[in-house]
């Protein structure tokens, strides 16, 4: 199973990247604001199933197989480090736009909210890194079933996950008018993102590949 030590440190991973503003977070901000509270939530449950996707992915076997062969994880280790780099340019270039900026999105029914929350996070970029390229470090067969260890992260990024996101959701209209009349601290957050983002970048490719 895996140790406290390290399950203290995957929460921390997680958290921080949960923190980090993706697509996850601008879909949930913006469906909130445009659509309501409720809107925002079941678009949450879909963010979550896709998590499940994800988590069930690397429990089978996929982190195992990046983990055991040692250029697949190299090519993905330096691609998502390129990819939170392209992260944080994105966030403090010039004309960017932070996250808790309103934006108009058309309403739509519960359905399609959640399978929209559900694709966003399949498909999101940040989401599969995290999985395939920090996700694995954690897991060890030393310490016994890779699957059940799989679970025991892959719920505890869940939780956090939900945990922090339903909290934006429930208060995004507050943030964003918040925000809108503190517009100095909109480019506060866009700079500490890139930032947070720029280190993750570094920290990803100066970790050594973790083996059993």
């Amino acid at each position: 199973m895996v140790t406290f030590h390290d399950w203290l440190l995957f929460a921390g991973a997680a958290l921080l990247v949960t923190l980090t503003p993706g697509p996850n977070m601008i879909y949930l901000l913006s469906r909130s604001i445009c659509q309501g509270r409720r809107a925002g939530v079941v678009s949450l449950l879909g963010v979550v199933a896709g998590f499940l996707v994800h988590m069930f992915a690397a429990a089978v076997g996929l982190s195992a197989l990046f983990m055991a062969v040692p250029l697949a994880y190299d090519l993905l280790k330096w691609g998502g480090a390129l990819y939170l780099l392209y992260l944080a340019w994105q966030a403090v270039r010039p004309g960017a736009k932070s996250p808790f900026e309103t934006r108009d999105l058309p309403e739509d029914p519960p359905l399609r909210l959640f399978l929209m929350g559900f694709l966003t996070n399949l498909l999101n970029p940040k989401i599969a890194v995290f999985y395939l390229a920090i996700f694995p470090q954690f897991v060890s067969p030393a310490q016994g079933s890779v699957f059940a260890q799989s679970v025991v992260l892959g719920v505890t990024q869940i939780v956090l996950s939900f945990s922090i996101n339903l909290s934006i959701v429930l208060t995004a209209a507050r943030l964003a008018a918040w925000f809108q009349h503190h517009r100095g601290w909109l480019a506060v957050q866009r700079y500490v993102m890139g930032g947070v983002l720029g280190a993750l970048a570094v920290r990803m490719a100066l970790e050594e590949r973790r083996v059993a």
